[in-house]
């Protein structure tokens, strides 16, 4: 057996995200030490009943997301569950999977969060940029929908997330023609995506310039779990190297199919998405049905996980 750990990014919060987790001490003193380090009560956020304008927040959305994940980790390791052999995460999850590799110091990485969702933000004025999602088409034809919607305006493929199911994103207007021409090739459901800050394309450079002056005082170490990157599927041991990753995953795709094949390749067998909710886990399904997918998202599938992963 060979087990793999994914890591959720933005999207994946809702209010209440965190109830199947009440009988784990290690999930609610993570949220109680990020509030420490933030300033903020994180717990409050994803508590039922709270405020979904506020948790979606994107300042508010990135810290939170990592605590989340890094809460459901600590809580995997405190039952007695093996560390993983490879970790990933999607997005903003890549930085998830650098703290619990241990390259990246908790207390370090919520700021460093929030900075880059502060970057992601100013980046792009308000009402200018979008993201929409294509259903049905191959890469190369969302691609190519791209290229002939762009008429000198930014429009990307950015989020590779399973066959037949990519993300667009750019400006507003270029992304609504990419629409309309992903619909005339075929495309099966073309929706928009409800969020403020057009990701991980070439409107980005600007929020990664940023961010690279910032991480020159983060300090980094080499990770004990080797991590693949979102812009290259990569693993890196160097400092520089995971840094310039994480720079250029701000403007380059996702590329989050070639990530579970590169697991494949690497005889992983088991992927286990650590964090609320089951988007990685039905993603990961969709790419390669060969490998089993675990979602660690309460309690209950926790410890069912753990008879599952854990060595008798």
């Amino acid at each position: 057996m060979n087990i793999a750990f994914v890591f959720p990014g933005q999207g994946a919060q809702s209010p209440g995200m965190m109830a199947g987790f009440e009988d784990i001490p290690a999930v609610r003193g993570t949220f109680e030490e990020a509030s420490d380090i933030l300033k903020q009560d994180v717990w409050a956020l994803v508590a039922a009943g709270a405020r979904a304008d506020d948790l979606n927040q994107t300042l508010n959305t990135q810290p939170v997301m990592l605590t989340a994940g890094m809460a459901v980790y600590r809580a995997w390791r405190a039952i007695g569950g093996d560390a993983p052999s490879l970790l990933a995460g999607h997005s903003l999850g890549e930085y998830t999977a650098l703290v619990a590799a241990g390259a990246l110091e908790f207390d370090v990485a919520l700021p460093l969060v929030r900075y880059r969702a502060q970057c992601m933000q100013t980046a792009v004025a308000e009402g200018k940029g979008a993201m929409a999602a294509v259903l049905g088409l191959d890469d190369d034809t969302v691609r190519a929908a791209c290229a002939q919607a762009a008429e000198g305006e930014v429009v990307d493929a950015v989020n590779f997330n399973s066959p037949g199911q990519v993300v667009i994103a750019g400006e507003k207007q270029a992304v609504e023609r990419a629409m309309a021409v992903a619909r005339e090739k075929g495309a099966k459901r073309v929706v928009w995506l409800p969020v403020s800050v057009p990701s991980h394309c070439a409107l980005m450079r600007p929020a990664a310039a940023a961010l690279a002056n910032y991480l020159q005082t983060v300090t980094l170490t080499p990770p004990t779990i080797p991590v693949l990157h979102n812009a290259d599927v990569a693993a890196y041991t160097e400092a520089s190297a995971i840094k310039d990753a994480l720079v250029r995953q701000l403007y380059n795709p996702v590329r989050w199919v070639e990530t579970l094949r590169a697991m494949a390749n690497q005889e992983i067998t088991h992927v286990a998405e650590c964090g609320p909710g089951k988007v990685l886990t039905g993603l990961n399904k969709r790419i390669d049905a060969a490998i089993e997918t675990l979602s660690l998202m309460d309690t209950v599938a926790l410890k069912a996980a753990k008879s599952i992963l854990t060595p008798k």
